[in-house]
């Protein structure tokens, strides 16, 4: 069978992915709560997402790109059926680095063990473990992806919508991930995947860095000032509950064994080169 790519969520990373996968040459359907409100990739086919009952027994590869929410992982809740009768070769999961929990700025490979603090991360381990009971009979990768930028959604726009703020915390590091490189690995997995069974892989770049240092980056490249430093303990007054979870935890993701395995190095493989980029595709 050619490989059909099936791209459950067609927001902004399965966008990314299915655009990838078609310019491969692979055929694509794609899902969406409301078809009438994405931009549908060139020769994607789109689905509304109560109806892909079918198209999960057709595909030959999954991708899921749908966070949980409070009654758990929503394909599995609604399509779990269909996905008992499916014969997938490889599912793809795209999680968090969040499952690692707070590790005091201390380095988490892919053979570190999760240890959830948040919610909304106790809730994507146990979507990873429900995935992962796929794994007798398809090969099942958990995509731990870092912070994902991209065109439209990065430290630049900030900036130019005046809502960047450039807070001070030493020794804070987030890891990042161009959302390019999100498609670019999920699509070397999706092609030659290992035995069925479950993986690990990080999409997160090779560099860790302070939330001021690539507000200051994103400034230069603009020819702006960057916004008056603020101190966090200032500044966490005004964040909000998901910034100050997001702040509460500390650690560097690395991803050797993930470039390895996917034999492939990042385009982007620092925030310098990423923001760079979306300056160039901007014209």
């Amino acid at each position: 069978m050619d490989p059909h790519l099936l791209v459950i969520g067609l927001g902004f990373s399965g966008a990314a992915i299915a655009r990838a996968a078609r310019a491969a040459g692979w055929r694509v359907t794609a899902t969406a709560r409301d078809p009438a409100r994405v931009a549908v990739p060139p020769g994607v086919t789109l689905i509304p997402f109560a109806e892909a009952g079918e198209a999960f027994r057709a595909a030959t590869h999954l991708v899921s790109t749908a966070p949980p929410g409070e009654g758990g992982d929503p394909v599995l809740a609604t399509h779990a059926e269909a996905l008992r009768a499916a014969s997938l070769r490889w599912i793809g999961y795209l999680s968090t680095t969040g499952v690692y929990g707070d590790r005091g700025g201390a380095w988490v490979d892919e053979t570190t063990e999760p240890a959830p603090a948040q919610p909304r991360s106790l809730r994507r381990r146990a979507a990873e473990s429900q995935w992962e009971a796929f794994a007798p009979r398809a090969t099942v990768d958990l995509f731990r992806c870092a912070g994902i930028y991209g065109p439209g959604r990065s430290a630049l726009d900030d900036l130019r919508a005046g809502t960047a703020r450039r807070v001070i915390k030493p020794g804070h590091a987030f890891s990042r991930i161009h959302v390019e490189d999100i498609a670019r690995a999920v699509l070397a997995a999706a092609s030659a995947p290992p035995p069925p069974g479950t993986r690990v892989l990080h999409l997160a770049d090779d560099e860790p860095a302070e939330s001021a240092a690539v507000t200051e980056g994103a400034a230069r490249l603009l020819g702006l000032q960057p916004p008056p430093p603020i101190p966090f303990e200032e500044a966490r007054a005004t964040m909000s509950p998901m910034a100050l979870s997001f702040w509460s935890e500390n650690r560097r993701i690395a991803n050797a064994r993930t470039k390895a395995a996917l034999g492939l190095s990042w385009r982007h493989p620092t925030w310098r080169e990423g923001l760079a980029a979306i300056l160039a595709e901007e014209g």
